[in-house]
């Protein structure tokens, strides 16, 4: 049999992938009516009244007799949570409540103004109002003045047109870390106020 490939080479892929997509669906499905598997289920209405402890199945009835959904709510509780509502609805809330979170969460990213501490004063304004902007969107500001060549002799006055700036943006701002230098840069870094 020298021409022909051996068969397992081609069925092991084509054989086992429909397990393991069934596998991965029913894990991503909620515990809804049938799917709820267990002994016995403390049952809640929809109005949050609790209509006891009982088996799945009666709470199965009692569920379609309102036209409704019997959904797991918490299976870490003994004996596990269901509540009779309508599923449509609870799935909408839940989603709208993953929404509203990630709407307050805010990322605070770093932004950088960069300056020399030989400044005008029209320049000196705008960065100011750009670090401002920054502190305002819930942003952190790392202030830099960036020195050449002998220029880093003159430090002190890089030091205080960064406290300067610091003074200015006090009523938006506190100061996190003071002006310090590191290589040929002095740094300073602004928190929005809370």
């Amino acid at each position: 049999m020298k021409g022909k490939a051996p068969l397992y080479h081609y069925y092991p892929y084509s054989v086992l992938t429909p397990v393991v997509l069934i596998k991965k669906s029913q894990q991503d499905q909620p515990n809804i009516n049938e799917r709820i598997r267990f002994p016995k289920i403390r049952v809640v209405d929809t109005d949050g009244s609790q209509l006891g402890i009982m088996a799945p199945s009666e709470a199965m009835v009692i569920a379609r007799e309102k036209e409704l959904d019997l959904v797991l709510v918490s299976d870490k509780a003994d004996p596990p949570v269901c509540r009779i509502i309508n599923y449509g609805k609870f799935k909408y809330e839940q989603e709208k409540k993953v929404r509203e979170a990630r709407k307050k969460q805010h990322t605070s990213d770093v932004k950088e103004v960069k300056m020399r501490y030989k400044i005008e004063e029209h320049d000196y304004n705008v960065r100011v109002n750009q670090a401002e902007r920054f502190l305002k969107s819930g942003d952190k500001v790392k202030a830099t003045v960036t020195f050449r060549g002998r220029e880093i002799q003159h430090s002190h006055l890089a030091e205080a047109l960064l406290k300067r700036m610091a003074a200015d943006l006090e009523a938006v701002a506190e100061l996190q870390q003071a002006p310090k230098q590191e290589g040929r840069n002095m740094i300073m870094f602004l928190a929005p106020k809370r």
